[in-house]
């Protein structure tokens, strides 16, 4: 179901930046299940250029029972730009989940303004794509833009407005990074807090994410674990059973 949206990311990125390999820890790039009622295949990709830092992509094939296409990307911690984040989610026929957005780092209005704002006629370009959903694991306040597409629908939309949807928003977030000048004078406490952001995102989403409970469905809770933790959000740490900070 999501493998041209996976193509086309590929090959947008591949033509504008100059790519390198980013390590994946060992077993982690790809797995196989033979657990649930068709065989799942799980396979992710990583590289990182000099504008971002971490550029993540993760496939799930689970034949007609999943089809799942999930993306981070990181810019480097000279620039304050938002993530990108994608997740497309597909079970059957009968449950089409698309999510994408610019995730913001902070929420001040300034930032808002300068990052959030430019997607807003895109935005309004998809209003079948923004559901108001509500948001059952995560806070839509925190790391969330009030532009993001989110919604159910059927496989036929996703082929046709959710692609080219995806389309645009990628197109837009290239233009963002291709504008955005390196800081070269932020000092030390600017960089400390943009590393801060991001990683308190990893965290955030590592306690919330509520795919791990799929991963472990089909994976097994072990490597699960050591996937979310050692590839998806790295800068992470596993929360300590009874003990909460």
């Amino acid at each position: 179901m999501y493998k041209p949206f996976l193509k086309h990311l590929e090959q947008s990125l591949f033509q504008r930046f100059d790519l390198q390999s980013r390590l994946i820890p060992a077993g982690l790039d790809s797995c196989t299940s033979e657990r649930g009622r068709n065989p799942a295949t799980i396979r992710s990709w990583c590289y990182q250029c000099p504008e971002l830092r971490k550029i993540r992509y993760t496939y799930i094939d689970a034949g007609a029972s999943a089809q799942i296409f999930n993306s981070v990307i990181y810019p480097n911690y000279q620039y304050d730009l938002p993530l990108l984040g994608i997740d497309f989610l597909s079970f059957g026929n009968v449950k089409n989940l698309i999510v994408m957005d610019f995730q913001p780092l902070f929420q001040d209005a300034t930032y808002l303004e300068k990052y959030i704002h430019p997607l807003e006629a895109l935005h309004d370009k998809y209003p079948e794509l923004s559901q108001n959903l509500e948001m059952k694991f995560y806070d839509a306040n925190q790391y969330f833009s009030k532009y993001l597409l989110f919604a159910k629908t059927d496989p036929e939309t996703v082929k046709t407005l959710v692609f080219e949807a995806f389309q645009d928003y990628l197109n837009l977030y290239w233009q963002m990074i291709e504008e955005a000048k390196p800081h070269p004078l932020l000092d030390q406490s600017d960089i400390q807090r943009i590393v801060k952001a991001q990683k308190d995102y990893d965290q955030y989403s590592a306690d919330r994410d509520p795919a791990s409970g799929l991963f472990s469905s089909y994976f097994g809770h072990e490597w699960a674990e050591k996937f979310l933790y050692g590839f998806l959000f790295e800068d992470a740490k596993p929360l300590a059973s009874g003990v909460h900070s």
